[in-house]
């Protein structure tokens, strides 16, 4: 596992551990899952720019849907 050290200004951080609180977890983990969600979106968008780059308006359709869901859209 890796570290990383992230310089926010302190008032974002205290409202980061107030939503962390109000989730019942942590400011790190709260981290962690806000990274996924960047990641699963960054994912999505390669696959439906390589099918749209294919012609493939089905294939580009179907990820869309699949990003939907995820999100709940």
């Amino acid at each position: 596992m890796s570290v990383v050290t992230l310089r926010i200004p302190d008032e974002k951080h205290m409202r980061l551990k107030q939503l962390a609180a109000s989730r019942n977890t942590s400011v790190n983990r709260l981290l962690d899952e806000l990274a996924t969600i960047v990641l699963v979106q960054h994912d999505v968008t390669v696959q439906f720019r390589a099918a749209a780059e294919k012609g493939d308006p089905a294939r580009g359709l179907t990820l869309l849907d699949k990003l939907d869901a995820h999100f709940g859209i």
